[in-house]
């Protein structure tokens, strides 16, 4: 290991020290409420926009009637594979310039990312799901040409024909709270 590698680890050793006395402090000033989610959807970043322009370039003239269903399945496989699952030692919320920079986020950091892209690629219906049972359940849906997709980041992409059979399919607890946001809207659906 280089000296150089040998002080980093050291530094990293110390502010991971700094951060677990501070956990409650960081946690407490971090508390989102459930309604102030969708401030978390920024489709209008500028380095949200600069990675969907990313996948519009990849075809030529790109309409959304024509592209946008395969440049959101570009848009989710970018973040199921380049964004590196991590769960901090505290609960934070990165926005999706800080996980697009750091290519790393939680499994709702990652879905916030997705959503926040698959809005600006043209779709206002994309919305983030999640259903908090004995483990935490979240994804992104949307409608596009009468079909409601599901892009879940662990599963795979579901087609549903209506959002009642998405909701029967994918929200299984029935004790289990569930909702939905975007940058737009938030919906308790159970």
């Amino acid at each position: 290991m280089a000296a150089g590698e040998g002080k980093l680890e050291e530094l990293n050793k110390l502010y991971l020290a700094i951060i677990l006395r501070y956990k409650e402090l960081i946690e407490e000033k971090e508390e989102l409420s459930v309604a102030a989610l969708p401030t978390l959807i920024t489709p209008k970043d500028e380095r949200v926009i600069a990675k969907a322009e990313e996948f519009k370039r990849e075809f030529v003239n790109y309409t959304y009637e024509k592209d946008f269903l395969a440049a959101a399945k570009k848009a989710f496989e970018f973040t199921r594979d380049k964004i590196d699952n991590i769960v901090p030692p505290v609960q934070f919320w990165l926005m999706p310039s800080e996980t697009l920079d750091f290519q790393v986020g939680d499994m709702m950091d990652k879905n916030v990312l997705l959503c926040s892209l698959l809005l600006q690629l043209g779709n206002p219906s994309a919305k983030v799901l999640v259903e908090v049972d004995n483990e935490l359940s979240v994804f992104v849906y949307f409608e596009f040409n009468n079909v409601f997709y599901a892009f879940d980041l662990k599963d795979g992409i579901k087609e549903f024909s209506s959002k009642e059979e998405l909701y029967d399919s994918l929200v299984k607890g029935s004790d289990s709270v569930a909702y939905e946001f975007n940058n737009q809207h938030y919906n308790d659906i159970r």
